[in-house]
C-alpha cells in the first residue's frame, strides 16, 4: 500500500524534471502574483546568491500535490503561484541565453521528450484551461519579445497581464544585475536550479491533499479564508460535478473580486451565527455554516450562490424590476453611504428570500435604511448594531411576506424618540460622517429624488458664524450670547457646500456671505438646503427657529418618526 503523505526537499533541477508533470486543476484561482511578489522573490534570490558563501542553499517553501508514488502526474493543490513565477524567471534566463546554455535552460520549461523512455514532448507545467495556451506560447516557448509587445489592455484577463508584467520585471532585473555578462547570468541560473529547494508534499488522496493545504503556511501571496474554504467545499463535491461547481465558484469570485468574496463569506457567517465574530472567519465559517450544510453541492447552490447574488445587488445598487427599481436602488445607495456594512447581512438574506417581490423589497428597504440611519446618526457601537440586526435575521428564519412582514425592522417608539432627540441636538458636533449623512439625506428628502451627491467635495458650514464680533450685523441680530450658542450647531443653522470657501468669508455679514460663500460659480447652490437660505432676507433667531421646525418636520415625515 502506498504511503498516504510523503514529503521531500528537492532542488529546482529536480522539481522541473521528468519526475513531475504539473497540472493546475480548474478549480484553482487564477495566477495572481503581481510585480510586488515577483520582485520580492527576485530580490531575495539575488541577495542570497550575492553572498560570499556559495555552499548555502535557499528554501523556497513548499508545494502540495495529489500524486501517486512513482508517477509523474502531479495535480497542484498549493504552489501554483511559485511554480508559475519560477517558470517565468527560467524563461527570462532562457531568453537571454543562446546555444547549449539556452537548450539547458529550456529543459526546465518543457519536457523535450524521449521515445525510448516513453516521454512525450510537453510543458513541465500545465496551467488552467483559460491561460494554458497563452502561457505555453509566450512563456514556455520563450517568445518574450512578442509577449512584451502585446497591449496589456487587450489581454484576456488579469492573470495574463500578471504574466506579462512579471516577465518584463525579470528581464529588467537580470539586465540590471548582469548586463551582457553571459557567464555571470549562467552562474546565477546554476544557483537557481541547484541550490534553491522546494519541499514537495505528495499524497494520492485528494482529501488528504486538501487537509495538508489547509494547514500549511505558504510563501507568497497570502491565502484568504475563502481560498481554504474553497478547497474544503469543492473537494467534497462529487467528482463528476466538480468542474461545474468550480466554474460557478470562480465566476462568483470574479464578479465580486477576491476581497469582496471574502466579505460575502463574513456576511454569510453573520446570517447563520447572528452574533459578532469572535474567532477567525475560517474557523467560524466551518463551524457555523459548512457543518450545517446538507452537502457541499447544496452549500454552493443554496447558500453561496444566492447570497453572493444578493450581495452584488445590495453592494452595487443593482436591483432590477419593472416596478420600484429606481426607489429601491436609491435606498441601497444611501445604505452604502453609512460607515459600516453591518446592515448587509439583513439585506442579503431578505433579497435572497424575497428578491422577486419588488413591493416587499421596497417596503423592507425603506425601513432598513431608516434603522441603519438611526444607529449611524445616534452613534451605536458595533456590538449594539449587530445585536439589533440579529433580531431581524432571527425573525427572517420564520415565513414572512408583504402581508405578514418582518416587523423587527421597524423602529420602536423608544428608538424613534431617541432618533428625534439626536436630530434636535447639536448636529455639527457629530462626527463628520454622521453629520454629512444626515444633512445630505435631509437635502435628498427635499428634492424629487433625482439629485446625486459627491461626499468627497462636501463641507458643512454655519450660517450664523461661530465667531461673532462686537459691532457687526451678527451681534445686532443675535445680541444674546446664550441664544447664539444654543442655535449655533443646530440643523437649521447648517448648510452643505460643494467645496471649502475662503475662511475669511465665514464671518461676513449675512447678505455678503450668501453671495461670496454660499453660491457656486453660476450664482446658485447644488443643494436645496443652501438654496433656501439664499432666499432669506435676514438670518434672525425667529427665522432659524422656524426653519428648525420645518426641517425636523421633513425628517419626521420622511422617516415616519411621528
Amino acid at each position: 500500500m502506498s504511503k498516504k503523505i510523503s514529503g521531500a526537499e528537492f532542488p529546482l533541477a529536480k522539481i522541473f524534471s521528468s519526475d513531475f508533470d504539473y497540472v493546475i486543476p480548474s478549480y484553482q484561482r487564477p495566477y495572481a502574483w503581481t510585480t510586488v511578489q515577483a520582485g520580492e522573490l527576485f530580490s531575495d534570490l539575488y541577495d542570497f546568491y550575492s553572498k560570499e558563501d556559495r555552499d548555502d542553499t535557499y528554501f523556497l517553501g513548499s508545494i502540495v500535490l495529489i500524486k501517486e508514488e512513482g508517477a509523474p502526474h502531479s495535480e497542484v493543490i498549493d504552489g501554483q503561484q511559485r511554480l508559475t513565477t519560477l517558470t517565468i524567471l527560467l524563461s527570462a534566463l532562457t531568453h537571454r541565453a543562446s546555444g547549449a546554455i539556452r537548450d539547458a535552460f529550456q529543459r526546465y520549461l518543457s519536457e523535450p521528450g524521449n521515445v525510448l523512455e516513453n516521454l512525450p514532448q510537453k510543458p513541465r507545467l500545465t496551467l488552467r484551461e483559460r491561460d494554458r495556451w497563452f502561457f505555453k506560447q509566450y512563456v514556455q516557448d520563450v517568445a518574450l519579445n512578442e509577449l512584451l509587445m502585446l497591449d496589456p489592455a487587450q489581454l484576456e484577463n488579469e492573470s495574463q497581464r500578471n504574466m506579462q508584467a512579471n516577465a518584463r520585471l525579470f528581464l529588467q532585473r537580470l539586465e540590471a544585475a548582469f548586463g551582457n555578462d553571459v557567464a555571470a547570468a549562467t552562474q546565477f541560473g546554476g544557483f537557481l536550479v541547484q541550490r534553491c529547494f522546494l519541499v514537495a508534499v505528495s499524497t494520492p488522496s485528494q482529501q488528504s491533499a486538501f487537509r495538508v493545504f489547509s494547514v500549511l503556511n505558504s510563501r507568497g501571496l497570502d491565502l484568504l479564508p475563502t481560498d481554504i474554504i474553497k478547497s474544503d467545499v469543492i473537494g467534497k463535491v462529487a467528482p463528476a460535478k466538480r468542474d461545474e461547481y468550480n466554474d460557478t465558484w470562480e465566476e462568483l469570485e470574479v464578479e465580486t473580486g477576491r476581497d469582496g468574496f471574502a466579505e460575502v463569506f463574513a456576511h454569510i457567517r453573520m446570517i447563520h451565527a447572528k452574533d459578532k465574530a469572535r474567532r477567525a472567519l475560517l474557523e467560524e465559517f466551518r463551524e457555523r455554516v459548512i457543518s450545517k450544510a446538507v452537502s457541499a453541492e447544496s452549500l454552493v447552490s443554496d447558500v453561496i450562490v444566492p447570497y453572493t447574488g444578493a450581495y452584488l445587488i445590495a453592494k452595487h445598487s443593482q436591483y432590477v424590476s419593472t416596478s420600484n427599481a429606481a426607489e429601491i436602488n436609491a435606498f441601497l445607495k444611501w445604505l452604502n453611504r453609512i460607515d459600516n456594512s453591518d446592515w448587509l447581512p439583513s439585506a442579503m438574506k431578505f433579497l435572497a428570500q424575497h428578491g422577486s417581490d419588488a413591493s416587499y423589497v421596497h417596503w423592507f428597504l425603506i425601513r432598513l435604511e431608516r434603522l441603519a440611519a438611526f444607529m449611524h446618526i445616534c452613534a451605536y457601537d458595533v456590538n449594539s448594531r449587530i445585536e439589533r440586526y440579529a433580531q431581524i435575521l432571527t425573525a427572517m428564519e420564520n415565513p414572512h411576506s408583504i402581508t405578514h412582514p418582518v416587523l423587527t425592522v421597524e423602529l420602536s417608539s423608544k428608538e424613534k424618540a431617541e432618533f428625534q432627540a439626536h436630530l434636535r441636538g447639536d448636529v455639527y458636533l457629530m462626527t463628520a460622517r454622521r453629520r454629512n449623512y444626515l444633512i445630505l439625506r435631509l437635502d435628498s428628502f427635499m428634492t424629487d429624488g433625482a439629485a446625486t451627491y459627491d461626499p468627497s467635495i462636501l463641507t458643512i458650514e454655519h450660517v450664523l458664524p461661530q465667531t461673532v464680533r462686537d459691532g457687526t450685523e451678527w451681534s445686532m441680530l443675535w445680541p444674546e450670547v446664550i441664544e447664539r450658542a444654543s442655535w449655533l450647531h443646530k440643523l437649521a443653522n447648517l448648510v452643505p457646500l460643494n467645496q471649502r470657501r475662503n475662511s475669511e468669508a465665514k464671518n461676513f455679514d449675512f447678505e455678503r456671505k450668501k453671495k461670496a460663500y454660499f453660491v457656486g460659480k453660476k450664482g446658485v447652490s447644488s443643494y436645496v438646503l443652501t438654496t433656501q437660505v439664499l432666499s432669506v432676507v435676514s438670518w434672525t433667531p425667529e427665522v432659524v427657529k422656524r426653519r428648525q421646525e420645518d426641517l425636523l418636520d421633513v425628517l419626521r415625515t420622511a422617516w415616519a418618526l411621528n
